[in-house]
């Protein structure tokens, strides 16, 4: 008997697991603007290079929705933007994770495809042999990048301009994005236009290269990153923090000792592990938990 409860209660785990993934919905309503046509498929898989779920070759972008369940939605939401170098996308550690610890707490959260670079059999093997050279990365991704920070402005407007549909106020939609997610998020906080202004920002462990003013009305920012990045982007994630405060905005900077690069949702047993609680309690203070 204990057998069998144990099955039903996997089974509805499961399904409930299912059912968190309302939606996905394609950005835009035809081929992406600014893409070449693409002959290739997207394709997802477990890379064993980074030990997590990816996806790669993402050509089409696509929002997957979590809902809060019923009756616990605030009327907040956030696009959330995977990292994994403009070449792969870790979907579920900073993806469908994030999404489904986010909607607990009321909010509707939507995972972000944004187009990635095209790869092979493994784009997370690719990736570490292209970064290697920072100097051809760079030259590689100088054409994908713009398009997925692109992708980032328009998820932003389309959740702002759908924003009835799912009980959600259009003041209220913000932005998370992680690694090369996270430079997507900082591009959104520089380029975003009235009818695309995020409510807040969060670029984790991410790059960016702007030289451009901080807008005059921008959003408040969080930023969490780790010292001993493997990239060594801790850097930037200081500057962005300096940057921000310069312009007497808003923002909450969280850097921590040890965590290396890409510590996501993973379990460390370290302090990084409750990074994502800060940013609730963060959320909470600036009222999108409420």
């Amino acid at each position: 008997m204990k057998t069998f409860a144990f099955r039903i209660l996997c089974c509805l785990l499961a399904l409930s697991a299912i059912a968190a993934a309302q939606d996905v919905i394609p950005l835009y309503p035809g081929p992406a603007p600014g893409s070449p046509k693409a002959d290739y498929p997207e394709k997802a898989y477990f890379s064993k290079a980074w030990n997590t779920d990816v996806v790669t070759n993402v050509t089409q972008p696509t929002l997957t929705v979590y809902k809060p369940a019923p009756g616990t939605a605030n009327g907040a939401a956030i696009v959330i933007c995977p990292g994994g170098g403009f070449m792969a996308l870790s979907i579920t550690s900073e993806g469908s994770d994030v999404a489904k610890y986010l909607a607990a707490r009321g909010m509707t959260a939507f995972v972000l495809k944004y187009r990635l670079a095209h790869t092979g059999e493994d784009g997370t093997q690719e990736f570490a042999t292209l970064y290697a050279d920072k100097a051809k990365f760079a030259d590689t991704m100088k054409t994908v990048i713009p398009l997925s920070i692109a992708d980032g402005l328009a998820a932003v407007t389309w959740v702002r301009k759908h924003a009835s549909e799912y009980g959600v106020s259009p003041d209220r939609v913000g932005i998370i994005g992680f690694s090369a997610g996270g430079a997507v998020t900082a591009g959104v906080a520089f380029h975003y236009t009235a009818e695309g202004r995020p409510a807040f920002v969060a670029p984790i462990y991410g790059a960016f290269e702007e030289q451009i003013a901080v807008p005059a009305d921008a959003p408040p920012m969080f930023i969490a990153a780790a010292t001993d990045d493997s990239l060594g982007l801790a850097p930037q994630s200081i500057s962005l923090y300096q940057r921000w405060t310069a312009a007497n905005k808003s923002a909450e900077l969280h850097m921590y000792a040890k965590g290396g690069h890409g510590f996501g949702m993973h379990t460390q047993n370290i302090p990084t592990d409750h990074w994502i609680d800060r940013f609730a309690d963060w959320l909470q203070l600036k009222g999108f938990l409420k």
